[in-house]
């Protein structure tokens, strides 16, 4: 894959760094425009090609209404998948950013706008990060269903840092009403 080979160029110094650790890191897909399916899978593809991106692990994939968009804005599929990864967690976004944009997604856009796209660090391993712009564990990760459904289906027991449940637990206690539909089991 051409992709996937300038990516391992491009990156290739900035990812790896003396003093990485291998760790298990969570990633979310989602896509609300074209062939959303395709876009989540051609991400992934792009993913596993990082440097320091290895053991992959997915959930299916589901259809969830989209949440804090406007009312024009279509359905999303989302996925979660787990990789190892050895390198610096804001390289990384770096990483994901660049696939983001080769795959479509501008590189401005307003929050939450629909997008061919989008790739989110959910965790990596029991890091603690709070530096703009990127805070590890997400935020808002177990507040949201359309992120939780997926990553149930390969991390049910997780407990991420600083959080007493896991995935599975905060699943079932969610109070959040969004719809979300298994579209896919395997892709």
């Amino acid at each position: 894959m051409a992709f996937g080979a300038a990516l391992r160029v491009f990156f290739h110094s900035s990812l790896h760094t003396p003093h990485s650790a291998f760790v298990r890191t969570g990633i979310a897909l989602g896509s609300n425009l074209g062939d959303r399916l395709a876009n989540l899978a051609a991400g992934r593809e792009a993913v596993l090609h990082i440097p320091g991106i290895s053991a992959p692990v997915q959930s299916g994939v589901y259809e969830t209404e989209p949440v804090g968009t406007g009312p024009d804005a279509g359905p999303f599929l989302n996925a979660v998948i787990e990789v190892g990864f050895t390198g610096d967690p804001l390289a990384l976004l770096a990483a994901l950013r660049s696939i983001e944009s080769a795959l479509g997604r501008p590189t401005r856009h307003p929050r939450n706008a629909p997008r061919t796209l989008d790739l989110d660090i959910l965790y990596a391993g029991d890091l603690v990060l709070h530096d703009d712009p990127l805070i590890l564990p997400h935020p808002r990760l177990h507040l949201r269903r359309f992120v939780l459904a997926p990553l149930n289906d390969i991390r049910p027991d997780l407990r991420l840092p600083g959080q007493p449940r896991s995935v599975a637990e905060l699943l079932a206690s969610l109070g959040d009403p969004a719809a979300v539909t298994l579209f896919a089991a395997t892709w």
